[in-house]
């Protein structure tokens, strides 16, 4: 009776360590994103799939919140491509730990006072479909927007990096 009390107090104090030392996992605001309303410009980095090799071109955007909700329409536009131009909507969970159906890994603010949010998700890459990890990285300022898509193929060390959309604000908040 003995081993079965002094096993049983031995759980609750390591279930209350456990519970009392967990890191919080990392959550985002909805400002971090209505900071983003307006209007951008920069470009497209990408990695080609057919070639391997990577190809940038110039990229508009235009981000609009939907009423007062948590989703967020991202409207590219591509000046040299305009059958490429498309609408993304981005959704902020209701407990704001994702970014669409990806986890949060990350919120920090930079020493330039810009925010840097990391998000990551099983997916597929690639025109074959690969099993992989998707690591999105979104770099947040006043005048700056960068959203980068790094994989990791199932079963591989190295990331790569698949995308990089780099804006400036059109016109500064003031």
């Amino acid at each position: 009776m003995k081993f079965i009390k002094t096993c049983l107090a031995l759980f609750v104090i390591l279930f209350w360590l456990q519970t009392a030392l967990a890191q919080p996992s990392p959550s985002i605001t909805k400002k971090d994103f209505k900071d983003l309303i307006g209007q951008w410009e920069g470009s497209l980095s990408y990695l080609d799939y057919s070639t391997n090799t990577p190809y940038t071109m110039p990229a508009n955007l235009e981000v609009k919140q939907i009423g007062i909700s948590n989703h967020f329409l991202f409207k590219h536009h591509y000046p040299n491509e305009p059958i490429a131009n498309a609408t993304d909507t981005i959704i902020l969970s209701e407990n704001f730990q994702k970014i669409n159906k990806a986890s949060v890994t990350s919120r920090n603010k930079l020493m330039d006072g810009n925010l840097i949010i990391i998000t990551e998700e099983r997916g597929a890459d690639g025109n074959d479909h690969q099993p992989a990890l998707i690591k999105t990285t979104y770099i947040i300022g006043k005048n700056i927007l960068v959203e980068r898509k790094d994989v990791q193929i199932a079963g591989q060390l190295e990331w790569i990096k698949r995308h990089e959309y780099s804006y400036k604000r059109v016109k500064p908040i003031q």
